[in-house]
């Protein structure tokens, strides 16, 4: 449970409410916050709507998607797929990585893996709507374009309409559909993910179908965001990344980290306070056969290799102290009354 973090306290804000009227008008603005963080912090320990599913050798629990009480309610992540927790042979690989108050309308508050879709780095339909208009987020519903210059990834917008979700819960898989239609765009999909768990194996797969039930063509990319933390490890030295093909970065690592023949390694630990290591990697082909990743913490012992049905159209690597992320992207066209499938494969593995 997350300590409920301290806003404010009493006695310096009573000195404001003392001081003018506009202290006064910051005193019920910090009181304001004040009492919205508390509020999202006692939620958070209330719990929320979650599902656990074990196939004997993975344990894994999963946040389910819920408009008013779900863990992440914001616009950028599909809202389906987060596991807040997965266990093998007492090792863990995921968790809440984001060192911020949490909330659960902040766009990166959520726990991996997860994923988001964008078109031409937007929302599907974006371009074409105007101010006051609608397009989509898939995985997360309808949404109310703003008067602004320019789409915003990490910003939270207004959910016009969350779509209808339906959830399947058993023993070792949940299978998680949404069915959105927008007529104002013109766009619509019905959207499945199963999160299952191999028997007899340690591996999780997460199988994909989205179907065009609109009238207009969707085109998007869609990446997986991973937010590995294995074992609640600091990222350092100790992380590597592996790749089957001759990997380079293609920006700045700033001496923090550097690519090696297939491997992207760590030189310095990460320090607390947001320092990142970040660029796009380049290496990769045509063939599905290079979407293949594993991450490995070599002083646990602990990795998991990511592998797709589909090939790379672009990676990106992100990482802070708490969570190191390689982000493989897919990309769909699909037509009106048409399907695109994918699956994202995971083999949790221990060297020790």
């Amino acid at each position: 449970m997350k300590r409920i973090p301290s806003a404010f306290s009493v006695a310096s804000l009573r000195a404001a409410h003392r001081r003018s009227k506009p202290g006064r008008r910051r005193f019920r603005a910090r009181v304001a916050a004040g009492v919205f963080v508390l509020a999202a912090s006692l939620l958070h320990a209330a719990g929320f709507p979650e599902a656990g599913i074990s196939n004997g050798l993975l344990t894994a629990k999963l946040y389910l998607p819920d408009a008013a009480t779900g863990y992440y309610r914001a616009t950028r992540f599909d809202w389906s797929g987060q596991i807040p927790d997965l266990v093998y042979k007492g090792h863990s690989y995921f968790g809440e990585w984001n060192p911020a108050p949490y909330d659960p309308k902040l766009h990166d508050a959520i726990t991996g893996p997860v994923e988001e879709f964008l078109t031409n780095n937007a929302g599907l339909g974006y371009a074409e709507a105007k101010a006051g208009g609608t397009f989509i987020k898939i995985g997360v519903g309808v949404i109310r374009k703003p008067d602004e210059p320019r789409f915003r990834q990490f910003e939270t917008y207004e959910i016009v309409d969350p779509g209808k979700w339906t959830v399947k819960k058993h023993a070792d898989s949940v299978e998680f559909t949404q069915i959105v239609a927008d007529p104002s765009s013109g766009y619509a999909y019905r959207y499945t993910k199963i999160v299952r768990l191999l028997k007899g194996k340690p591996s999780m797969v997460l199988e994909h179908r989205l179907k065009n039930t609109g009238k207009k063509l969707i085109e998007s990319d869609v990446y997986e965001h991973n937010f590995y933390m294995i074992d609640k490890q600091p990222t350092g030295p100790d992380v590597v990344v592996k790749f089957p093909f001759e990997v380079h970065a293609t920006q700045d690592l700033h001496g923090l980290a550097e690519t090696r023949g297939k491997q992207l390694v760590y030189l310095k630990e990460l320090s607390p306070g947001g320092q990142s290591a970040q660029s796009n990697l380049t290496g990769f082909g045509s063939d599905p056969k290079d979407y293949d990743i594993t991450e490995e913490n070599l002083k646990t012992g602990a990795g998991v290799r990511q592998t797709s049905d589909r090939p790379v159209a672009r990676i990106n690597y992100w990482s802070i102290r708490s969570t190191a992320c390689p982000e493989a992207y897919i990309h769909m066209s699909i037509p009106p009354g048409q399907e695109f499938t994918w699956k994202i494969n995971y083999d949790f593995y221990t060297t020790k």
